[in-house]
């Protein structure tokens, strides 16, 4: 806990090259499942520092967009012989199968809400791009759906710094904790209706 709350003396540029790299992590495929990307952008925001709101939205977008765009990039090279490994394996057909599925019937509008859909948001890009959807079109639409979901945790850390100043204990940690609260009251109808829309289910 000690070494997390240190996270505010950090100089703000090297806040936010970390931040961009977690959410690089976040958006590879198997490894996003372990990095905590919605606590990064918490942590960010919790330092409170004037300028770091725009820059932990900039972060966060070109962190999510370097690795999506090496994934759909592994997706067009390599999807049917990386589907039939042991990474593909991990995954599961039934993911992998799943996530065409959404693409076929979503196609765009599907990878702008990809960042709400855990697991899949690591998935999408690796299935658009075997699918052959169009790079430019795959970028727009994850740009902005990169943006939206960094812009509802900057407004929930804002909102969660807010009321840290009112709680015991250290700042930056209480707005991690009651940020994360309000995140998964504010994601879970969400979620659930998209995966209405999607047919997908919760993944395990």
């Amino acid at each position: 806990m000690d070494e997390l709350a240190r996270i505010g003396d950090l100089p703000t540029t090297l806040l936010m090259a970390a931040l961009g790299l977690v959410m690089l992590a976040d958006a590879v495929p198997l490894l996003g499942v372990l990095v905590p990307g919605d606590v990064a952008i918490l942590a960010a925001v919790g330092v409170g520092r004037p300028a770091t709101g725009a820059a932990t939205v900039a972060s966060v977008v070109a962190g999510c967009l370097a690795g999506w765009s090496l994934s759909f990039l592994a997706g067009r090279v390599y999807g049917e012989r990386l589907r039939r490994s042991r990474v593909g394996g991990w995954i599961g057909e039934d993911r992998w199968t799943a996530a065409e599925r959404i693409l076929r019937s979503g196609g765009g509008r599907m990878v702008l809400v990809a960042p709400f859909l855990p697991v899949f948001n690591a998935l999408l890009p690796l299935a658009a791009g075997g699918l052959r959807m169009s790079y430019r079109r795959f970028v727009g639409c994850a740009a902005l759906g990169a943006a939206a979901w960094a812009g509802l945790y900057l407004a929930l850390g804002t909102a969660s710094r807010a009321l840290a100043g009112l709680l015991p204990g250290n700042p930056l940690l209480v707005t991690m904790a009651v940020g994360l609260v309000l995140a998964f009251l504010a994601l879970l109808g969400t979620r659930r209706r998209l995966r209405t829309v999607t047919g997908v289910g919760q993944p395990g």
